[in-house]
């Protein structure tokens, strides 16, 4: 298959491929005839939302561009548990060589997307609320993440500190005080981008709107205080919550009608799925 991934991917790929074969795969050369051909299906292991087929690609392409690699699903189709994700064909040596880079990938970013489809489906059916991602993302990996979450039903937030004004608690001392932050932002920023402000009360959500904000991030708040200010925001501001937000809680911020809640656990936290590769009926686990 054809990949177009970001050459900031394509070097994460680099380098993972230099920790795991830069010496050489020793147990390869030693077992695997020259010369022979291989093939092998990817199953997952569990119920799943999938992500990252084009990283596997890329992945196996970068150790043997010989290989094919077949999806049986897209990017973002939920599977049950002994689905087959895709087929990879070409040398068996190059396939082992590629396998646990390739799944490392595959399973990170398909595990992001898992949880992300989770936490939408634990939102009320009726919810407008949207599940946002975070800027806590594995290093040099943002891009692939993010665009897991995406896969799993969620929505970006801003990609990186040049895509969005986000004034935080620091911002605010540096300024002198949240109106000011506010005002010197509303003066420099690019017209595009939306100016949010993080508030941990009701007496800084107030400020922040009379400030001339477009946005408020409700700090840390109860589902109960998340209503409060959503009742006193009353639609001038578009309001998101973060922080302490959990499976087993998300629906009741919804039901106090917050525009978005945002969850880091979503990449930081989020655990690999659980996905095979099996040669031509030999289970591998790719230790």
């Amino acid at each position: 298959m054809t990949t177009h991934l970001p050459p900031s991917v394509l070097g994460i790929i680099e380098l993972a491929l230099d920790e795991d074969l830069g010496r050489g795969d020793v147990t390869t050369r030693l077992v695997v005839p020259a010369g022979g051909a291989g093939a092998a299906r990817a199953i997952a292991r569990q119920d799943l939302v999938v992500s990252g087929i084009d990283v596997f690609a890329a992945v196996m392409a970068r150790v043997d561009p010989a290989i094919s690699v077949e999806p049986a699903v897209a990017d973002g189709d939920r599977v049950p548990d002994g689905a087959v994700i895709l087929e990879a064909n070409g040398s068996l040596a190059s396939l082992l060589m590629g396998e646990r880079t390739a799944l490392n990938f595959l399973q990170r970013l398909s595990g992001v997307a898992t949880l992300t489809g989770r936490f939408v489906d634990a939102l009320p059916a009726e919810s407008s609320t949207r599940v946002l991602d975070t800027r806590k993302t594995t290093p040099g990996m943002r891009f692939i993440e993010k665009r897991a979450v995406i896969h799993g039903g969620g929505t970006n937030h801003r990609p990186d500190l040049g895509g969005g004004v986000l004034i935080k608690e620091n911002h605010v001392a540096a300024a002198g005080s949240l109106p000011e932050a506010v005002a010197r932002c509303r003066r420099g920023a690019p017209h595009s981008l939306r100016v949010q402000v993080e508030v941990r009360d009701l007496e800084e959500l107030r400020q922040a709107i009379a400030a001339g904000a477009d946005a408020v991030l409700l700090d840390n708040m109860s589902p109960d205080q998340v209503r409060e200010s959503v009742e006193l925001a009353g639609g001038r501001v578009m309001t998101e919550a973060s922080g302490g937000i959990a499976l087993d809680n998300v629906a009741a911020f919804a039901v106090a009608g917050v525009d978005a809640v945002s969850i880091g656990a979503l990449t930081h936290s989020a655990p690999a799925a659980d996905i095979s590769l099996l040669f031509d009926g030999v289970s591998s686990t790719a230790r």
